[in-house]
């Protein structure tokens, strides 16, 4: 069975609405990034991750973040890029037609949003850091249109069973006691942390209603996407000789 190159998102967005995620699978790169590696900064040979850009739709008009785990959300409708540039953020919107909102990950949610017009777009990088420090608050106020307009996909990312987490970063959730299962085989006092679910819930907090995605688990998936908590495992255990990845992209533009 041929593998996807790409998945759409099942979410009933406008029809000038376009927005996929890549998968790992029908690029360029050799192992460990093999194939479809999106990403510049983890090792890979910056000649075949340009060949793998170059195969993204619209993937001429992409301003490429440096993610750094940030609150940060950059208004792309205005921007002027040049050549190089990657505005420090981990997330961006847009209301200008085909400028393309991106987010790298390899566990981390990406979060998708348009309103119901069809006039405007966002992309999130959401970790647990970016959760906490209020990424999706803060690119959502910036964004051109109310929060009750607006709805989100959740693309592949880490699923609860997968992620586990010290009690620092559950206290840092407090308000979200659902999305944390204790790990009652661990020596140590852990958790399995649910990113999806305390991403649901504060985008219903600020109302956000049509909430799609949550279905997929880079971790466990490893035919479709790229895992860093997977690989550091591997590499834990003597699997693979260092825990090298890639990374895939979710992308979304109005057409």
């Amino acid at each position: 069975m041929q593998l996807p190159r790409f998945i759409q998102p099942n979410w009933p967005a406008p029809s000038n609405v376009a927005a996929y995620t890549s998968c790992r699978t029908g690029g360029n790169s050799a192992p460990p990034y093999n194939s479809f590696n999106l990403g510049q900064h983890v090792g890979d040979d910056p000649q075949l991750v340009t060949k793998n850009r170059q195969l993204l739709p619209n993937g001429e008009n992409f301003v490429w973040l440096n993610q750094t785990h940030s609150n940060t959300c950059v208004d792309l409708t205005d921007y002027q890029c040049v050549a190089g540039d990657t505005p420090l953020a981990d997330a961006c919107c847009t209301n200008t037609k085909q400028q393309v909102c991106a987010v790298m990950t390899a566990d981390c949610l990406p979060i998708l949003l348009c309103d119901q017009r069809g006039t405007s777009v966002a992309a999130i990088h959401a970790g647990w850091r970016g959760l906490a420090d209020g990424v999706i608050e803060n690119t959502v106020s910036k964004m051109a249109a109310n929060s009750a307009t607006l709805m989100a996909w959740m693309g592949p990312a880490i699923s609860q069973k997968h992620f586990e987490v010290g009690p620092e970063i559950k206290d840092i959730f407090n308000d979200y006691p659902q999305a944390f299962r204790e790990n009652h085989q661990s020596a140590d006092i852990k958790y399995f942390c649910d990113i999806y679910e305390i991403a649901k819930h504060k985008m219903m907090a600020i109302g956000i209603s049509q909430i799609y995605g949550g279905e997929y688990c880079t971790y466990t998936q490893s035919d479709l996407f790229f895992s860093h908590r997977r690989v550091t495992h591997q590499a834990l255990n003597g699997d693979i000789p260092e825990a090298k990845t890639g990374r895939i992209v979710s992308a979304i533009y109005l057409k």
